[in-house]
C-alpha cells in the first residue's frame, strides 16, 4: 500500500496542518518507507509460533517477578470523601458538561 501526495494532502487537512510542497513530499517518503516495513513484517511466515510473553524470552527464560496480590491499607473512603463538595453512594458527583 502506497499514499499519493493526495493522501498527504487529504491527511494534513484533517490533522488541520500546513504542509509546504517540500514538508508535504519528505512526509510522503517517510510514510511509504514505513508501510514498506510493514509489508517487510506481513511477509515474514510466522505461523507455528508461539507469541512471547517478553521480547528477552527468546533468548533465555523469564521468570516474572509478581508480588503477592494482597491489601496493604484500610479503606478510607469515607475519610477522603469528607471534603467533597458532593458524594452519592460512594462515589463523587461532578457537574455535567455534556449534554
Amino acid at each position: 500500500m502506497a499514499l499519493t501526495s493526495q493522501d498527504i494532502a487529504r491527511i494534513a487537512h484533517l490533522a488541520r496542518l500546513e504542509l509546504s510542497a517540500a514538508e508535504s513530499e519528505r512526509m510522503l517518503t517517510q510514510i511509504n518507507g514505513f508501510f514498506d516495513i510493514v509489508e517487510k513484517m506481513r511477509a515474514v511466515d510466522t505461523s507455528g509460533l508461539l507469541p512471547l510473553s517478553h521480547p528477552v524470552a527468546a533468548f533465555q527464560d523469564v521468570t516474572l517477578r509478581l508480588r503477592e496480590d494482597a491489601v496493604r491499607e484500610a479503606n478510607q473512603r469515607e475519610d477522603n470523601q469528607r471534603s467533597a463538595p458532593a458524594v452519592e453512594q460512594g462515589l463523587f458527583l461532578v457537574p455535567r458538561v455534556i449534554e
